[in-house]
Protein backbone atom coordinates (compact mmCIF):
# COMPACT_ATOMS: atom_id res chain seq x y z
CA UNK A 1 0.00 0.00 0.00
CA UNK A 2 1.23 3.69 -0.76
CA UNK A 3 1.53 5.74 2.58
CA UNK A 4 2.12 9.69 2.25
CA UNK A 5 4.01 11.43 4.83
CA UNK A 6 3.94 15.13 5.07
CA UNK A 7 5.70 17.82 6.96
CA UNK A 8 6.88 21.15 6.11
CA UNK A 9 10.46 20.01 6.60
CA UNK A 10 12.74 17.33 7.32
CA UNK A 11 10.93 16.93 10.49
CA UNK A 12 8.92 14.22 9.17
CA UNK A 13 11.13 12.20 7.02
CA UNK A 14 12.33 11.06 10.73
CA UNK A 15 8.66 9.71 10.73
CA UNK A 16 8.69 8.30 7.60
CA UNK A 17 11.80 6.27 8.26
CA UNK A 18 10.41 5.01 11.23
CA UNK A 19 7.26 3.96 9.05
CA UNK A 20 9.50 2.64 6.75
CA UNK A 21 10.81 0.43 9.09
CA UNK A 22 8.19 -0.65 10.83
CA UNK A 23 6.00 -1.42 7.53
CA UNK A 24 9.01 -2.75 4.55
CA UNK A 25 6.03 -4.28 2.74
CA UNK A 26 4.50 -1.15 2.06
CA UNK A 27 5.40 2.40 -0.15
CA UNK A 28 6.17 5.85 1.95
CA UNK A 29 6.19 8.92 -0.04
CA UNK A 30 7.93 11.69 2.14
CA UNK A 31 6.76 15.07 0.45
CA UNK A 32 7.74 19.04 2.29
CA UNK A 33 7.56 22.05 1.85
CA UNK A 34 10.87 23.28 1.54
CA UNK A 35 10.10 26.79 0.14
CA UNK A 36 7.67 27.71 3.73
CA UNK A 37 9.80 25.81 6.48
CA UNK A 38 9.61 26.60 9.30
CA UNK A 39 5.46 26.33 9.94
CA UNK A 40 5.37 27.49 13.46
CA UNK A 41 5.44 31.30 13.50
CA UNK A 42 3.01 31.17 10.02
CA UNK A 43 -0.72 31.67 10.93
CA UNK A 44 -3.17 28.57 10.15
CA UNK A 45 -4.73 30.39 7.39
CA UNK A 46 -1.36 30.79 5.84
CA UNK A 47 -0.40 26.87 6.71
CA UNK A 48 -3.36 25.94 4.96
CA UNK A 49 -2.86 27.35 1.49
CA UNK A 50 0.30 25.82 1.33
CA UNK A 51 -0.41 22.32 2.64
CA UNK A 52 -3.74 21.82 0.90
CA UNK A 53 -2.13 21.41 -2.29
CA UNK A 54 0.83 19.32 -1.20
CA UNK A 55 -2.09 17.20 0.55
CA UNK A 56 -3.81 16.60 -3.19
CA UNK A 57 -0.51 15.61 -4.98
CA UNK A 58 0.12 12.76 -2.49
CA UNK A 59 -3.57 11.77 -3.37
CA UNK A 60 -3.31 12.03 -6.25
CA UNK A 61 -0.12 9.97 -6.74
CA UNK A 62 -2.51 6.97 -5.29
CA UNK A 63 -1.97 7.23 -1.49
CA UNK A 64 -4.32 5.11 0.58
CA UNK A 65 -3.38 7.37 3.81
CA UNK A 66 -1.58 10.02 4.95
CA UNK A 67 0.66 11.07 7.97
CA UNK A 68 0.46 14.64 8.58
CA UNK A 69 4.19 14.63 10.51
CA UNK A 70 3.66 18.18 11.77
CA UNK A 71 2.23 18.91 14.75
CA UNK A 72 1.97 22.37 14.03
CA UNK A 73 -0.70 21.41 10.30
CA UNK A 74 -2.27 18.96 12.87
CA UNK A 75 -3.42 20.39 16.05
CA UNK A 76 -4.56 23.78 13.84
CA UNK A 77 -5.92 22.69 10.30
CA UNK A 78 -6.59 18.66 11.14
CA UNK A 79 -10.81 18.90 11.53
CA UNK A 80 -10.54 21.31 8.21
CA UNK A 81 -8.08 18.98 6.58
CA UNK A 82 -10.19 16.03 6.81
CA UNK A 83 -13.42 17.14 5.62
CA UNK A 84 -11.29 18.39 2.61
CA UNK A 85 -9.46 15.01 1.84
CA UNK A 86 -11.40 11.47 1.67
CA UNK A 87 -8.97 9.32 2.57
CA UNK A 88 -7.73 8.35 6.00
CA UNK A 89 -5.26 11.74 7.79
CA UNK A 90 -3.27 10.17 10.83
CA UNK A 91 -2.48 13.15 12.78
CA UNK A 92 0.24 14.14 15.49
CA UNK A 93 0.21 16.17 18.51
CA UNK A 94 2.23 16.84 21.67
CA UNK A 95 2.03 14.31 23.86
CA UNK A 96 0.85 15.78 26.85
CA UNK A 97 -1.55 12.90 27.97
CA UNK A 98 1.15 10.30 28.24
CA UNK A 99 3.81 12.60 29.68
CA UNK A 100 1.19 13.84 32.57
CA UNK A 101 0.72 10.27 33.50
CA UNK A 102 4.53 9.64 33.49
CA UNK A 103 5.56 12.52 35.76
CA UNK A 104 6.70 11.99 39.27
CA UNK A 105 7.22 15.67 40.17
CA UNK A 106 3.74 17.27 38.36
CA UNK A 107 5.87 19.29 35.95
CA UNK A 108 6.38 18.28 32.27
CA UNK A 109 8.07 20.44 29.77
CA UNK A 110 6.34 20.43 26.19
CA UNK A 111 8.97 21.92 23.46
CA UNK A 112 6.93 22.94 20.35
CA UNK A 113 6.33 25.75 17.64
CA UNK A 114 4.82 28.69 18.83
CA UNK A 115 1.07 27.76 16.34
CA UNK A 116 1.24 24.52 18.28
CA UNK A 117 1.53 26.38 21.67
CA UNK A 118 -1.30 28.38 20.90
CA UNK A 119 -3.48 26.38 18.92
CA UNK A 120 -7.29 25.42 20.55
CA UNK A 121 -6.34 21.30 20.47
CA UNK A 122 -3.20 22.06 22.67
CA UNK A 123 -5.64 23.63 25.40
CA UNK A 124 -7.82 21.10 25.16
CA UNK A 125 -4.99 18.17 25.68
CA UNK A 126 -3.59 20.21 28.85
CA UNK A 127 -7.59 20.83 29.64
CA UNK A 128 -8.39 17.06 29.80
CA UNK A 129 -5.18 15.62 30.46
CA UNK A 130 -2.77 17.85 32.51
CA UNK A 131 -5.25 19.66 35.38
CA UNK A 132 -2.70 19.16 38.47
CA UNK A 133 0.42 19.38 36.11
CA UNK A 134 2.38 22.06 35.80
CA UNK A 135 3.32 22.42 32.31
CA UNK A 136 6.55 24.65 31.32
CA UNK A 137 6.84 25.57 27.36
CA UNK A 138 10.28 26.75 26.81
CA UNK A 139 10.79 29.25 23.76
CA UNK A 140 11.63 26.98 21.22
CA UNK A 141 10.44 29.21 17.96
CA UNK A 142 13.82 28.97 16.26
CA UNK A 143 14.42 25.24 16.96
CA UNK A 144 13.02 24.29 13.41
CA UNK A 145 15.05 26.80 11.60
CA UNK A 146 17.81 25.38 13.31
CA UNK A 147 17.15 22.21 12.73
CA UNK A 148 16.51 22.28 9.13
CA UNK A 149 19.65 24.65 8.44
CA UNK A 150 22.09 21.84 10.05
CA UNK A 151 23.09 25.24 12.28
CA UNK A 152 22.34 23.55 15.91
CA UNK A 153 22.80 26.20 18.76
CA UNK A 154 23.66 23.46 20.97
CA UNK A 155 24.41 25.57 24.02
CA UNK A 156 21.25 27.68 23.74
CA UNK A 157 19.47 24.04 23.28
CA UNK A 158 20.87 22.77 26.63
CA UNK A 159 20.26 26.46 28.67
CA UNK A 160 16.52 25.60 27.39
CA UNK A 161 16.68 22.13 28.28
CA UNK A 162 18.89 22.59 31.75
CA UNK A 163 16.33 25.44 32.90
CA UNK A 164 13.00 23.36 32.51
CA UNK A 165 14.65 20.78 34.56
CA UNK A 166 15.90 23.35 37.30
CA UNK A 167 12.13 23.84 37.53
CA UNK A 168 11.30 20.08 37.98
CA UNK A 169 10.15 18.68 34.89
CA UNK A 170 11.12 15.11 35.02
CA UNK A 171 9.45 14.64 31.27
CA UNK A 172 10.19 16.37 28.16
CA UNK A 173 7.65 16.24 25.40
CA UNK A 174 8.93 16.88 21.80
CA UNK A 175 6.13 18.53 20.23
CA UNK A 176 8.04 18.93 16.48
CA UNK A 177 8.95 16.44 14.72
CA UNK A 178 12.23 18.87 13.53
CA UNK A 179 13.53 18.31 17.28
CA UNK A 180 13.67 14.35 17.03
CA UNK A 181 16.47 15.15 15.17
CA UNK A 182 18.06 16.13 17.89
CA UNK A 183 16.41 13.99 20.65
CA UNK A 184 20.06 12.04 21.43
CA UNK A 185 21.68 15.74 22.47
CA UNK A 186 18.54 16.25 24.41
CA UNK A 187 18.99 13.09 26.67
CA UNK A 188 22.37 13.95 26.94
CA UNK A 189 21.50 17.04 28.53
CA UNK A 190 18.65 16.14 30.33
CA UNK A 191 21.32 12.62 31.66
CA UNK A 192 18.81 11.03 33.33
CA UNK A 193 17.22 13.49 35.10
CA UNK A 194 13.89 13.54 32.96
CA UNK A 195 12.58 10.84 30.28
CA UNK A 196 12.19 12.46 26.33
CA UNK A 197 9.05 11.70 24.81
CA UNK A 198 8.26 11.85 20.89
CA UNK A 199 5.87 10.08 18.89
CA UNK A 200 6.66 8.25 16.34
CA UNK A 201 6.03 4.88 17.76
CA UNK A 202 2.37 6.09 18.84
CA UNK A 203 2.04 7.06 15.20
CA UNK A 204 3.03 3.74 13.63
CA UNK A 205 0.27 2.10 16.32
CA UNK A 206 -2.22 4.21 15.14
CA UNK A 207 -1.39 3.86 11.22
CA UNK A 208 -1.19 0.40 11.74
CA UNK A 209 -4.73 0.48 13.06
CA UNK A 210 -5.82 2.61 9.84
CA UNK A 211 -4.09 0.25 6.91
CA UNK A 212 -6.18 -2.82 8.99
CA UNK A 213 -9.63 -0.93 8.39
CA UNK A 214 -8.54 -0.38 4.86
CA UNK A 215 -7.27 -3.86 3.74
Amino acid sequence: MKIGVFDSGIGGLSVANAIEKALPGDEIVFASDAAHVPYGTKSPEEILSYVEPILQKLLESGCAVIVIACNTVSTTLIDILRQRFSIPLVAVEPMVKPAAAQTKTGVIAVCATPTTLNSPQYARLKSTYAQGVRVLEPDCSDWSLMIENKAIDTEKVRRQIEDVISKKADVIVLGCTHYHWIEQEIKVIANGQAIVLQPEQAIIRQLKRVLEQLA
